[in-house]
């Protein structure tokens, strides 16, 4: 046969094929790529006509995008003779169409020319859906992976087919390692065993116990630890089967946040509780002592003096005792000014050294230069002075002290960890100890007044709650970090110093050898205990002064009328009767403004007397001594 004859046999059985195909999108094309057949159906896919197509390079004319080059795509499918995959063509009008495609090389009978048979199916609407899909998944991965909550979806057998990332973060597995696993592994029994029970007690009877709401409880981690969570469960039902998706949020911050606030109330309950016993047992010992130095200047004999002096010294321990429930409540007297807490520490390190002993080593450490806090410097030593004896009771063999100072700046974050702490600059004096430490029972005491671990007689239980008494009144905070065998942290955060001018309140230190200065003028006292208004009136006639006396603000305003030379008020600040004393003060001072004023109390809260105190810079706290209180009325009045 001719080649005219076996061209023209092609182009019949060609047209013989297209015929019963016409419908069909089939590109038929020589091995050179120009078209041979073009079905109606490609016309209606790409828009080219059969004239416009036939005779075309059919890449060139579709635009064909192949994952390869053409060169290596078209080599590659004349050695294998065939070939499937996916490619971009274009329309007439430009836009492009995801096409199916699958090729054939075809030797016609009677032919020596090969041919590529092309059948396409136009994809775009599926590639489109797919990719939609996918930018949907991929929308939700990010909002999973963002989101704090950890999200595991379960089938109805409890077997894990999808773990986030934050679950992971949670529990510590990869999801590679979980998924395929029960969900119980994620359980510390008795859940455990019970969960199985559970889903299966749910699809027999319908009965819900956490499908729809948050609950919460326990999760276990891939160490084997255990964490308080909220699991809120939600159901849906696909290809007739059920799968649950559980979401959780990790509760530990959030409980410990609350404990942070339960101990606070506590502790601020306890606060007002000793404050409140402490102001009524400085009462009593004003009584006590103010009666034996009265008695002490009338006995002669030395045995009973020997006697005496026991006495008052015991009623001083008392007020020691008092003074360190006081700090504890909060109600101590403080004298805040500007203070170099490095210099403050320099200044007493060799009482700490003597304190602690040869076999502890003192180590102070100071970040930085001219570090100022708004504190009483005096309350402050006492208060690392207790830190140090107790750090050295926990090294009974030896150890080292670490007294580490710094600025600090709190913020909010900071602060949302730890409900009572400000946000702000303070001054931060950590006191670092290499003891024994402490266990969890004996941490969640430490602060409570009288709770001590030492042995009978070795201690009173008050030198920690002291300390968080004075760190709360100076405006600060407290943190305490232990652990047993690897010591105790505690950590003072003290207001850094303000700009404002120091208050300045009277300190009384006279030589105890110098006669007592006495007086003439005429006092108002004013004081609610009558055993305790027996014993000033005593203590002022023996001074030589004229004593008017009453039980309650409103009594003393009716004699203060009926006395127009009465020289001084001498009050208490928290008395019965609707009227404290600085309300009395303001009302005498406006009848009568050129009386002087002297304040007293068990206990004194800066926002009951520090307007008067601002004023007069005249504080006398109970139990005060004769001395005291007849110089600084001697003070006042001249």
């Amino acid at each position: 046969m001719s080649y005219r004859g076996s061209r023209d046999e092609l182009e019949r059985q060609l047209s013989a094929v297209t015929g019963l195909l016409d419908a069909a999108n089939i590109i038929v094309h020589g091995t050179d790529g120009i078209i041979r057949s073009w079905t109606a159906g490609c016309e209606n896919l790409y828009g080219w006509s059969r004239i416009e197509a036939v005779g075309q390079e059919v890449h060139e004319l579709l635009g064909t995008q192949f994952p390869e080059s053409v060169e290596e795509q078209r080599n590659r499918f004349l050695a294998a003779q065939s070939w499937s995959g996916e490619v971009i063509h274009h329309h007439k009008d430009g836009r492009p169409l995801f096409i199916a495609t699958h090729w054939v090389l075809l030797s016609p009978l009677g032919s020596a020319e090969q041919v590529v048979v092309q059948t396409n199916n136009d994809v775009t609407a599926m590639k489109v859906m797919q990719e939609t899909v996918a930018e949907r998944e991929a929308h939700q991965l990010s909002i999973l992976d963002t989101v704090p909550d950890g999200m595991v979806v379960i089938d109805e057998a409890g077997i894990i087919s999808s773990f986030s990332a934050a679950a992971e973060r949670l529990f510590g597995y990869k999801a590679a390692e979980v998924c395929g696993l029960n969900v119980k592994v994620l359980m510390p029994d008795p859940d455990r065993a019970a969960h199985d029970s559970y889903i299966s007690n749910y699809l027999t009877t319908g009965e819900r116990r956490i499908i729809g709401y948050g609950r919460v409880v326990t999760g276990r981690r891939k160490d084997g630890s255990t964490f308080p969570m909220e699991l809120s469960v939600g159901e849906a039902a696909t290809r007739n089967k059920r799968i649950f998706t559980g979401f959780i949020r990790d509760l530990t911050s959030r409980h410990k946040i609350e404990e942070e606030l339960r101990q606070s109330q506590k502790m601020e309950a306890i606060g007002q509780l000793t404050g409140g016993l402490a102001h009524d047992f400085n009462n009593l010992l004003t009584v006590v002592s103010g009666n034996l130095e009265m008695i002490d200047n009338k006995l002669e004999d030395p045995k009973l003096r020997v006697l005496l002096r026991e006495a008052q010294s015991a009623a001083d321990d008392g007020a020691k005792l008092t003074s360190q429930l006081l700090a504890f409540g909060r109600r101590q007297s403080l004298n805040p000014r500007t203070v170099d807490i490095g210099q403050l520490v320099g200044g007493f390190s060799d009482l700490l050294r003597r304190t602690l002993g040869e076999a502890v080593e003192l180590r102070t450490v100071i970040s930085g230069a001219a570090i100022e806090a708004s504190v009483d410097g005096s309350q402050l030593q006492n208060a690392i002075l207790n830190l140090a004896i107790n750090a050295r009771d926990a090294m009974p063999k030896g150890g080292r002290l670490t007294i580490d100072i710094s600025s600090v700046k709190l913020d909010a974050d900071y602060a949302k960890t730890y409900p009572s702490v400000r946000t702000g600059d303070f001054v931060l004096i950590s006191v670092t100890d290499t003891g024994s430490g402490m266990t969890a029972e004996v941490r969640e005491k430490a602060f409570d007044p009288f709770f001590t671990t030492k042995g009978l007689g070795a201690g009173t239980g008050l030198g920690l709650s002291m300390v968080y008494g004075f760190a709360k009144q100076s405006g600060g905070n407290i943190q305490l970090y232990s652990e047993p065998g690897q010591g105790t942290s505690v950590r003072l955060f003290l207001p850094s110093a303000r700009s404002k001018a120091d208050e300045e309140i009277t300190h009384f230190d006279t030589a105890e050898t110098a006669p007592l200065p006495r007086g003439w003028e005429k006092l108002l006292v004013v004081e609610d205990d009558p055993r305790v208004r027996r014993v000033v009136v005593a203590r002022l006639a023996d001074l030589g002064y004229q004593i008017i006396e009453a039980a309650t603000g409103i009594e003393a305003l009716e004699l203060l009328q009926k006395h127009n030379d009465i020289s001084l008020l001498f009050t208490d600040i928290v008395m019965p009767g609707g009227m404290t004393g600085n309300e009395l003060a303001d009302q005498v001072r406006m009848a009568k403004p050129t009386i002087k004023v002297l304040f007293t109390s068990g206990y004194a809260e800066p926002t009951i007397a520090g307007k008067e105190l601002a004023q007069s810079g005249r504080w006398l706290r109970k139990p005060h001594t004769a001395r005291e209180l007849a110089t600084v009325l001697r003070e006042l009045l001249d």
